[in-house]
Formats: C-alpha cells, sequence, structure tokens
C-alpha cells in the first residue's frame, strides 16, 4: 500500500492483542494516514528489544511519524487534541516536517 502524496511515514511498533493500538490505528485512519508499518513485537522478540532501544519505553504501542518518536497512543491523541498531528503527518516541501513532540 502507497502512503497518500504529502504524507510522512508511519511506523508503530505493536502487537497483536494491544487495545491501545487498534486506537492508535482508528486515530491515524481517521486523520487520513492508509499505510503504517507496524511491527509486531509479540511475534519476534528482538524486535521488542530494538523498540525499547529506540524509545527507552517498553510498552506498545510506539509510534513515529517520519523521523519524530511520538510515543504511545495518549501521546498521539494529545497531538490530536492541541491540533498538531495533522502538521506532524505532512511534510514540508522538499523534505521532512518540523516537529518537536512536547510531553510535558
Amino acid at each position: 500500500m502507497e502512503r497518500p502524496e504529502g504524507m510522512q511515514p508511519v511506523v508503530m511498533y505493536c502487537t497483536g492483542f494491544c487495545p491501545y493500538c487498534r486506537m492508535a490505528d482508528k486515530l491515524l485512519a481517521e486523520k487520513g494516514v492508509t499505510d503504517v508499518q507496524r511491527i509486531r513485537v509479540d511475534q519476534q522478540p528482538e524486535l521488542r528489544r530494538e523498540m525499547m532501544e529506540r524509545t527507552g519505553r517498553r510498552t506498545v504501542p510506539q509510534i513515529f511519524i517520519g523521523e519524530t518518536h511520538v510515543g504511545g497512543f495518549d501521546d498521539l491523541s494529545h497531538l490530536d487534541r492541541v491540533g498538531e498531528l495533522e502538521s506532524l503527518l505532512q511534510t514540508k516541501a522538499g523534505g521532512q516536517a518540523d516537529a518537536t513532540v512536547d510531553r510535558d
């Protein structure tokens, strides 16, 4: 499946039974994200280690939009509530979106 033009790639470390992963999928779909690269850490334990090294976190989902580590579902939902998720999903002309995720 191809990513819509102008949209950042989305990667989500997840499991097959995580309700927060499903909620993240639903929220992303509502924003027009039709292509999420899902990395199933329940099927390959070495990928959970990779996730923990990249994020410093143990829980799923762990979501990346472009090169930005968004965090989990609560972080994704917060970005949506404050109106920052859609701009993070969009690429700037000729490159990556400018983004800093403030979790305070």
